[in-house]
């Protein structure tokens, strides 16, 4: 089984280009994945500033998968207005429920029969950081406040139970979300050697994000995916090691400032 996890970066092309067909591009780097499952973050849910795609939706069409979430972090456009998600608006966007509202968040595809999907709410830091983001050529500095994340949970049919989430910019507010994520794998009942959490964590240290409990089965940097200087990628199993899958590291495309990270599961 081939398990994916990807900053898509809502598919930008890096360098920045205009001209370049950004659905195109995100379909073949997809497509050279050859994925069996894939859990995305940062992509857009029809926003104008990717075409108005549903970027998960067309994922799936890429990879001939019938199974697909999207589970958004907020509902509007993070660049500009947007708003936190409430109770009473559609939390799980997937190929069998009605269409959604625009938004932005984490997505997964998966080729395997998916059983059920599960979300976990994850709060956001009451306060942001500064960020360095290039403008025109030049590095500036700006102020970005931390906004509500998620943990999207697929139980498949061959009893994996695979999580993808994208967790806060913020230190320490990261480590606590990712803390409950691991709590909640636990409650959601699968079997440890058939658990993989997934996903941008945002923390550049294996031992903090692994713990005492899980082990990292990726290694490698994945940030900035031009020139890799730190991982924030990971995947986390209760019982699996390294040695018992194999990584496979793909190298910068054009597409997103991560780098995809990808390893293959033995499942007999």
């Amino acid at each position: 089984m081939r398990v994916t996890s990807w900053n898509l970066l809502h598919g930008m092309a890096i360098p920045p280009d205009p001209s370049v067909d950004a659905l195109a591009l995100l379909e073949a780097e997809i497509l050279n994945l050859k994925s069996d499952v894939i859990g995305v973050q940062e992509v857009d849910y029809f926003l104008e500033r990717s075409g108005n795609h549903n970027q998960v939706g067309n994922i799936a069409t890429a990879m001939g998968a019938a199974d697909w979430a999207f589970a958004p972090s907020l509902f509007g456009n993070p660049d500009e207005k947007w708003r936190k998600p409430e109770t009473t608006d559609l939390k799980i966007v997937t190929n069998k429920s009605q269409e959604g509202e625009a938004g932005y968040g984490i997505g997964m595809v998966s080729q395997l029969p998916v059983k059920s999907w599960h979300r976990l709410d994850l709060k956001g830091a009451p306060f942001g950081v500064f960020m360095m983001f290039p403008v025109d050529g030049k590095l500036k500095r700006f102020y970005v406040r931390d906004h509500p994340r998620s943990a999207l949970a697929a139980h498949l049919e061959n009893g994996w139970l695979i999580i993808n989430t994208h967790l806060s910019f913020v230190p320490f507010y990261n480590y606590k979300q990712l803390v409950l994520i691991k709590r909640w794998a636990h409650k959601l009942g699968s079997e440890p050697h058939k658990t993989i959490i997934m996903g941008d964590m945002n923390i550049p240290f294996t031992r903090v994000v692994a713990g005492i409990k899980w082990h990292s089965l990726g290694s490698g940097n994945t940030f900035p995916s031009w020139l890799p200087k730190v991982q924030i990628d990971f995947m986390l199993s209760p019982t699996l090691t390294a040695s018992d899958v194999k990584q496979i590291i793909y190298s910068h495309k054009g597409m997103s400032d991560h780098l995809p990270l990808q390893i293959e599961i033995p499942t007999d």
